[in-house]
């Protein structure tokens, strides 16, 4: 990027002049900031160029990863990490009078995305181009992130996350490859030359203007693309597009409608109105990301036969679905193919990631709806849904419930994760047990139908991020002990397990621990007030808040430890700090109300003198990406605790166990495969397994009453629900919780699950007071966390699903990690 710090320094007063008109004393750090980006936006854009050009001459396939979310937090520290700068612009800034780490906080959380759906987007984005694919992201440039969570008087209040306020430093609108897409209108055949053409008439037309960001290769190997879409007026105001009476009002009511498109990342879709919105957004997306890959396909003048050759189009989870039909209707509509050609290309182009065996989550559009708003769209849907439903009826004559079941369109829905199955060459699971359960249970019947389609892909986290930027001490001490080899092989990581009895090893990781504790603990009193005791255990659960993740169970631990503290005040216990992290869903009450009670029970534990010495609980507002590169280092036990078969796999896991926090946590998720690498001796595993969950559910034996009547901890801390004290601010405040676990026969087994949760959280305590038992442990996971670099992730995509090679030979060798023996 530079040749030495002496350059940068130079080019960086001349920058900064030259762009504010004001001299260094006076700049801002915000001004250092978008000068900063500025100029690495500058070196980036050379090599950003030839990539793309070197994509074109070699006629590369390429991958477009199509995803309603893309959580990559801030761009500055990862951008100056994957250049090979950080620790010299850090120096020079720091001569000139500036502290990078403020530099960085001047930077917005992009609100691309939420949870780990949109993280893991990014994470694959940062091992695409640091492992030399060409691979790009495809999404929505929201206005507004999903919001910003504000606490008050303990409950979550919801602010507009207006991100894009000051700007965005990494972005290139692109004005000149804008797309329309349609909504609306009614559809016409007319017969020509013997083909049946269908044209939609009176269709509301919008704009979809790309804004690009690079995405840079760890080792500035090569510049990928981000290319988010933002919904314009395609109506000209001045020259009165809208005629008749009303026109001026009816293109305020257009305008409003086109900007709503991407204005909020998942809007509220408990109404009519909400749910329109939500399908508008994902066909904005679809529509104008598939007409701008097939226009740079055009240019390489191949026959569309052709296209699966160049092109690997994968939707992350179901809400991209709308890609098969939308590529049909290009295909057949404007590129002029029959349907069985197009069908061929469109199912050997397509393929698809699973996240999720909730039901709630596996979406369905009502047919009237996607009928109304998206006329071309539907009809193919349904011809879609016809021939394969004839398909069906070859294959199992006289079972129409079978049928039912299996068909895309059914009781007036449109299911589209049966499109996407039907309508795609692969499908994957996220984690071993999560791809079991789908093949086993979920889509059994598709599964039996398509035995050759169904794949798993466990996920996995860029350790370029979670590591080596979110903590660089550790980074560093790795350097130091096995070599660098590990920043660009993650599997070399084994490597530390040598290491895992040194005590001067173990005493160095206990260190920089220590100091990833100190600098939360500032973070925490800064902007709560509240003093941690970094000697105490940091017991961390940061996450989406949902029932199934249960931070329902952890809150009611930490009321069962805090009245075995006010009934013996002298009980031995190792001091702990309980970290929550989450947004509960704006409609979610179970999860707000949740969110309510970890803040009650917060201000009662953190106001008690009797207790303040051996319990903290704090509720961090507003958890994002850079938040968690706070938190995550400076845990010590990483609350995996969801219950068993309902989370798909996670992520949080992974880059806490990468950074040497124990998981407390059930067999559920990527938790299995971690648990068969480390063993039961390196892991905290409790509660029902899968199979355990799945005979309750079958022969509806549990009783969540009476597991509560049995248990003396559990009446008491569920009567504190609905008493006024010492947790409840007035009488029945948390029923609808208590009723949920009592009355609703506690959906996801918090109760059941509760006296092993107790149980394994004492032997977490007796295990902590043990500090190089402890540690050892620590390093064995770290040692093993290699396994889940999304760049060993990104290279089985690539083999076994995108059928793609590097750009060029890489330097780094193999990234995946072979599968080590388990640690004793």
């Amino acid at each position: 990027m530079f040749s030495n710090k002496e350059a940068f320094k130079q080019a960086f007063r001349e920058q900064l002049v030259g762009r504010l008109g004001k001299p260094m004393q006076e700049a801002q750090a915000e001004d250092v900031y978008k000068v900063l980006g500025g100029m690495i936006r500058e070196q980036v854009g050379k090599k950003w160029a030839e990539t793309n050009q070197a994509y074109k001459e070699g006629q590369e396939k390429q991958v477009y990863y199509f995803s309603l979310e893309f959580l990559i937090g801030r761009l500055l520290g990862s951008n100056l990490l994957n250049l090979g700068v950080l620790d010299m612009v850090r120096q020079a800034l720091g001569e000139l009078g500036w502290d990078l780490e403020e530099i960085e906080e001047q930077e917005a959380d992009a609100g691309l995305g939420n949870g780990g759906l949109g993280r893991l987007a990014a994470c694959f984005m940062d091992s695409l181009a640091s492992l030399g694919y060409a691979g790009h992201g495809c999404g929505i440039r929201y206005k507004y992130g999903l919001f910003e969570q504000r606490i008050v008087d303990g409950n979550q209040v919801e602010l507009p996350d207006y991100w894009l306020q000051k700007g965005n430093v990494w972005e290139e609108r692109r004005p000149d490859k804008k797309v329309e897409v349609h909504f609306w209108g009614r559809v016409e055949t007319r017969e020509q030359d013997g083909r049946l053409l269908f044209e939609t008439q009176d269709a509301e037309t919008v704009w979809a203007v790309p804004y690009d960001i690079p995405l840079v290769g760890y080792g500035h190997t090569q510049v990928n693309t981000l290319r988010i879409w933002s919904a314009e007026s395609a109506l000209d105001p001045v020259r009165g597009p809208i005629r008749g009476e009303g026109g001026y009002y009816r293109f305020l009511d257009y305008n409003r409608s086109v900007e709503s498109i991407s204005a909020f990342l998942y809007p509220d879709d408990s109404n009519y109105e909400g749910k329109l919105l939500r399908l508008k957004q994902q066909y904005f997306l679809c529509s104008a990301g598939l007409q701008s890959i097939l226009r740079t396909f055009d240019k390489l003048r191949l026959p569309y036969s052709q296209l699966p050759d160049k092109i690997a189009l994968h939707i992350n989870d179901t809400h991209p679905t709308l890609v098969i039909p939308e590529l049909m209707r290009i295909l057949m509509d404007v590129k002029g193919l029959g349907w069985d050609e197009a069908w061929d290309i469109t199912t050997r182009t397509v393929s698809y990631t699973n996240h999720t065996i909730l039901s709630e989550a596996l979406e369905q559009w009502p047919v009237n709806m996607v009928r109304e708003l998206l006329p071309r769209i539907y009809l193919i849907i349904e011809e879609i849904n016809k021939r394969y439903c004839a398909m069906l009826l070859e294959r199992y004559p006289g079972q129409d419930i079978k049928i039912g079941q299996l068909a895309i369109i059914h009781g007036e829905q449109i299911r589209m994760a049966h499109l996407a199955i039907v309508g795609s060459y692969s499908v994957n699971g996220v984690a071993a047990l999560h791809t079991q359960i789908l093949k086993e249970r979920e889509m059994k019947s598709f599964h039996e139908l398509y035995p050759g389609r169904f794949n798993n892909k466990t996920n996995g986290i860029a350790h370029r991020r979670w590591l080596m930027h979110a903590n660089p001490e550790l980074a560093s001490l790795y350097d130091e002990t096995i070599g660098t080899r590990w920043r660009t092989r993650p599997r070399e990581l084994i490597d530390l397990l040598r290491y895992s009895g040194n005590e001067s090893f173990q005493e160095r990781i206990q260190k920089i621990k220590r100091n990833n504790k100190i600098r939360l603990a500032e973070h925490v009193f800064e902007k709560h007030g509240v003093r941690l005791d970094t000697s105490s255990i940091f017991d961390v659960q940061v996450k989406r808040l949902h029932g199934y993740k249960r931070q329902l169970l952890n809150i009611l631990h930490v009321m069962h430890l805090y009245n075995q503290l006010k009934n013996n005040s002298s009980l031995d216990m190792v001091p702990r700090t309980f970290i929550f992290g989450a947004k509960a869903a704006p409609g979610y009450f179970l999860a707000k109300q949740t969110i309510k009670l970890i803040n009650n029970v917060a201000d009662t534990i953190n106001r008690d003198v009797d207790v303040r010495d051996k319990l903290k609980v704090v509720f961090l507002e507003n958890y994002s990406v850079s938040l968690a590169e706070l938190i995550i280092p400076a845990a010590d036990v990483s609350e995996q605790i969801s219950t068993a078969g309902k989370e798909a796999s996670g992520t949080g896991n992974m880059k806490f166990m990468m950074n040497g926090a124990l998981t407390l946590g059930t067999l559920d998720g990527a938790n299995v495969e971690m648990h068969e690498m480390v063993g039961d001796a390196n892991m905290f595993i409790f509660g029902l397994k899968v199979d355990q969950i799945e005979a309750y559910v079958q022969d509806g034996q549990y009783s969540a009453r009476k597991t509560a009547n049995s248990d003396e901890r559990l009446r008491e801390v569920l009567d504190q629900l609905v008493n006024e004290a010492p947790f409840t601010r007035h009488e029945r405040e948390f029923e609808a919780i208590y009723q949920s676990l009592i009355d609703h026969n506690d959906e996801y087994f918090v109760l059941k699950d509760f006296a092993a949760y107790v149980d394994t959280q004492v032997h977490v305590e007796q295990v902590y007071r043990n500090p190089s038992e402890w540690t050892r442990r620590a390093i064995v996971n770290m040692g093993h966390s290699g396994k889940f670099s999304s760049d060993c992730t990104i290279q089985q995509y690539a083999a076994e699903i995108w059928d793609i090679a590097p750009l060029e030979t890489m330097s780094t060798g193999e990234s995946c990690p072979k599968k080590a023996k388990q640690a004793e």
